[in-house]
């Protein structure tokens, strides 16, 4: 059996190679009850080979619970190379590709986003990850605000007739972006890692404070917070609230308080 993200999708490669095996969908809204049903048949003896609308099965696409419940049940998984935007974009990209960090999709709304990419601001990883074409404008100028002007790289289209890719600082692809009427075409985004030189931009991190602050949220609270969201350490962490926190008013010389 086949399972397929989009079965209408899948028609032209049944066509083009006269595949007959019988197929069924396999997509983020059906995976939890079809992972069960492709687990009975696979217990049963039989093979299923899970298929992805583009790139590779399971890297941001669905999978992950049929592979793991069969791994789980002594059922034996491969895996057999194909096409991938994020080693694809990585080796035309023209950054350091000996460590790198893939984030599947940002977060959508831009706050979220800008914490998101604060999280990684430490990361000397090159980062990876995708992003639709009416929030790239927007998401690159949340990476130029929060890291700073990076070397990057949109690679957009890929392996399709209007493949393009763009090199240089985050500004200057921001910059072109702008100039689009419209933007089209899935991206995949490459951005240099941390040097280690850059000062670091506490911005996102106090202004999770104050709310939190403001919210009423005890220390404990706002503490794992912001060290799990901007991976930041205990000790780091825990002097960034004290700052944040409002200091009680000096007694004055009277001793009667401040009037």
């Amino acid at each position: 059996m086949i399972a397929a993200e989009d079965t209408r999708d899948f028609r032209e490669i049944q066509r083009a190679y006269a595949i007959t095996t019988r197929v069924i969908s396999y997509h983020d809204h059906n995976e939890q009850a079809r992972s069960r049903e492709l687990l009975e048949r696979l217990l049963a003896g039989e093979s299923v080979a899970i298929v992805s609308d583009a790139g590779t099965p399971l890297i941001n696409d669905p999978g992950f619970r049929i592979v793991n419940a069969a791994i789980e049940a002594g059922v034996p998984v491969t895996s057999l190379p194909g096409p991938s935007a994020v080693t694809t974009a990585l080796a035309a990209a023209g950054l350091p590709t000996a460590s790198f960090l893939y984030l599947g999709y940002p977060p959508r709304a831009a706050s979220k986003r800008r914490t998101f990419f604060a999280a990684h601001a430490r990361q000397s990883a090159t980062l990876v990850f995708y992003e639709a074409p009416h929030r790239l404008a927007a998401t690159v100028a949340d990476l130029l605000a929060t890291l700073g002007d990076r070397p990057a790289c949109l690679a957009r289209n890929l392996t399709k007739p209007h493949e393009r890719y763009q090199r240089g600082p985050l500004s200057q692809l921001l910059a072109e972006l702008e100039a689009e009427e419209t933007v089209r075409g899935e991206a995949t985004v490459i951005v240099g890692g941390a040097s280690g030189d850059e000062p670091e931009d506490r911005t996102g991190v106090e202004e999770d404070i104050a709310e939190m602050l403001a919210e009423g949220a005890d220390s404990r609270t706002i503490l794992e917070h912001i060290m799990t969201e901007h991976g930041l350490k205990r000790r780091e962490a825990y002097e960034l609230i004290l700052r944040a926190k409002p200091h009680p008013p000096a007694p004055s010389p009277t001793g009667r308080g401040n009037r």
